[in-house]
């Protein structure tokens, strides 16, 4: 796939068949994680896979929709903020870091055919506390993933690169 297309092809399942996702193609969308780019390659990022009903209803405390427990896997994308790299400003860019793991993998995803959706509304303190974490892992995303149920209704809003760029100064 050319990867535009594949950016394109990518939106927010929120309705997952009940299929079981491969283990190849699970391991896939981890190894994308695995090779993102990362400040100083220092590599925070933690990723929790759960597949189990028991533990996927934990995950269901923290952001109380049914379609989460809808899809095969639930990935607990975290960060390692003992591990991760801090400007001279102060700035840690753990959060960073693990966003672009997640993004990695939400394109892996589509590659394979599968769906994703990144799930920022939770309840973090809890899924921290229920997952029992400890204290230097941050729950920064939650990133579902399956074979979409259906086909893809509606076509993102975008705002036109003209209010995205500016060229050589603002």
């Amino acid at each position: 796939m050319i990867f535009l297309d594949v950016a394109k092809e990518r939106y927010s399942v929120r309705s997952y068949e009940k299929k079981e996702v491969e283990r190849e193609k699970l391991l896939q969308v981890l190894e994308a994680a695995r090779i993102a780019p990362s400040a100083v390659n220092f590599q925070p990022v933690h990723l929790i896979v759960v597949t189990e009903q028991e533990e996927k209803e934990k995950i269901y405390q923290t952001y109380k929709r049914d379609w989460i427990k809808e899809a095969p896997v639930v990935i607990v994308a975290c960060g390692d903020h003992k591990v991760s790299w801090d400007r001279k400003d102060g700035k840690d860019h753990c959060d960073i870091d693990v966003a672009i793991a997640v993004d990695h993998m939400t394109l892996a995803a589509v590659e394979q055919g599968l769906g994703t959706c990144w799930v920022c509304a939770f309840d973090a303190k809890l899924c921290h506390e229920l997952l029992g974490l400890p204290e230097n892992l941050e729950v920064v995303a939650l990133l579902p993933l399956g074979y979409p149920k259906g086909e893809r209704t509606t076509e993102p809003r975008r705002k036109k690169l003209e209010e995205l760029v500016s060229w050589e100064r603002y």
